[in-house]
């Protein structure tokens, strides 16, 4: 059905639900480059407005991408948990903004409420905030999740340590695998994405990181980013998963695009959690997404690619992940132009998965072809370090040398840490204390060339 609004006697008509979500979109490159961008500020203003009006139950009623096409709509209607929904279904998108945003509405609440949340509905809602909105509403939200490690607590910020090597050399990631560790990183995954998608690389990076793990009894996990069907044949073979990784995406197509489909991932996760690796819990899937994959693969159905991002958190959901993260400027800027569009993106991934349920970790990167800089990494950053960021990367100097972009480093970690008196999961906390690595006061500890984590992990 069309929606409606007027601004100084213009009459502005959206056709349908998507088009509206579209044209109320903060400006970005990808959805200009889609064609479904407001073609004015006027023009979004008045998307905007009309949205706010909009009864949340809408988005019950109206499939932005029809039920009998797509399974990732099927997941989302089939699973919607309408008791949770119940409190806010007399409520329109505005005056659900209101809602989060209001001192009443505890961490408590929205974590009640989550299951009753619809990914549109929470993309419409994010399209009416401010940065600072985005930032309240995440910064409520407490979302834990466990495997060695336990992530998401209150006063905690993990990082993944990613010692990516261009060639997978065992020397060259074993440097900065330690070089991560003496510096306090890898609480969330040791996680590598390996230059070639073959099992035995796969299977060889697993058995080299969980022989470090296993010799210094490091309380964390470890993943080698290959395709979920490499991961499945590495479990085959006896490999020590801790994790199965997969990019995922907000509609069955990007997600064939990728490889898969939600029977593949419930696969995956099973055949995970059948080697019970765990030891404080068994969330064993690790999701990367990020905005503009949809659009990428031509598989966007007409959508603003925040709202399909935020789709691809409902598959997410159905997981129960240990970690999800949004690669957020990791695709380029036909997608997120600049530093503005890429800090605005991060503080949504990050808000609208939280909201969803999600252990939500942002790389804050970009590539060098990108109207950006490591200043304004710095700024989104701090950013979503106030809003209660899940993890961050930690890679040698901030720069990938095999994926060729820019994220963030050990010292970026400590820095956050530091200025927002956050601490490490304390699983990884305890274990850093007994290694000498950091203080009580939780400050790094300079070591010694003889540190028996620097002469193991080299020897």
């Amino acid at each position: 059905m069309p929606y409606r609004y007027t601004i100084h006697q213009t009459n502005y008509v959206f056709d349908d639900l998507k088009t509206l979500l579209a044209r109320a979109t903060p400006p970005r490159s990808g959805d200009q480059l889609a064609g479904v961008a407001a073609r004015s500020a006027e023009e979004r203003v008045a998307a905007q407005m009309a949205l706010a009006d909009l009864p949340v139950t809408t988005f019950l009623n109206e499939a932005v991408i029809p039920y009998e096409q797509d399974e990732v709509t099927r997941l989302i209607i089939d699973t919607h948990d309408t008791n949770a929904f119940a409190p806010i279904r007399h409520l329109t998108v505005g005056e659900l903004r209101d809602f989060l945003l209001a001192d009443t509405t505890t961490t408590m609440t929205l974590a009640q409420l989550s299951p009753g949340l619809t990914p549109e509905l929470v993309a419409a809602v994010s399209k009416l905030m401010r940065n600072q909105d985005l930032i309240t509403v995440s910064a409520k939200c407490n979302v834990v999740t466990r495997f060695r490690s336990t992530i998401g607590l209150r006063g905690r910020l993990s990082t993944r340590l990613q010692p990516n090597h261009p060639t997978d050399d065992a020397r060259g990631i074993a440097a900065s695998l330690v070089d991560g560790l003496l510096y306090g990183a890898g609480d969330a995954v040791i996680g590598i994405n390996p230059a070639t998608d073959h099992v035995q690389t796969t299977v060889r990076l697993l058995e080299m990181i969980d022989a470090v793990r296993e010799r210094f009894a490091i309380p964390t996990q470890s993943c080698v980013l290959s395709h979920l069907t490499t991961t499945l044949q590495a479990i085959e073979q006896g490999a020590p998963v801790d994790l199965a990784f997969q990019s995922i995406g907000g509609t069955e197509a990007v997600n064939a695009s990728f490889g898969v489909n939600l029977a593949l991932l419930r696969e995956g996760q099973q055949a995970t959690l059948s080697l019970n690796r765990g030891t404080v819990g068994q969330n064993v899937m690790y999701f990367e997404t990020g905005q503009g994959s949809a659009l990428s693969a031509n598989a966007h159905h007409g959508l603003d690619q925040q709202t399909a991002e935020v789709r691809a958190y409902a598959v997410a959901r159905a997981f129960d992940p240990f970690l999800v993260n949004s690669v957020v400027g990791f695709i380029g800027p036909e997608y997120l132009f600049n530093s503005k569009q890429i800090i605005r993106a991060g503080l949504e991934d990050h808000c609208c998965g939280k909201l969803m349920g999600l252990p939500m970790g942002v790389d804050v990167c970009y590539t060098n072809h990108a109207e950006a800089d490591q200043d304004d990494m710095d700024t989104l950053l701090t950013l979503l370090g106030v809003a209660g960021v899940t993890f961050i990367m930690g890679i040698p100097g901030a720069d990938d040398v095999m994926l060729h972009y820019q994220s963030t480093s050990f010292h970026d970690s400590l820095y956050i840490r530091d200025v927002l008196n956050l601490r490490p999961a304390p699983e990884f906390d305890a274990w850093l204390l007994r290694m000498g690595l950091l203080d009580e006061r939780g400050k790094l500890v300079p070591v010694q060339a003889g540190h028996r984590l620097l002469a193991g992990v080299t020897g």
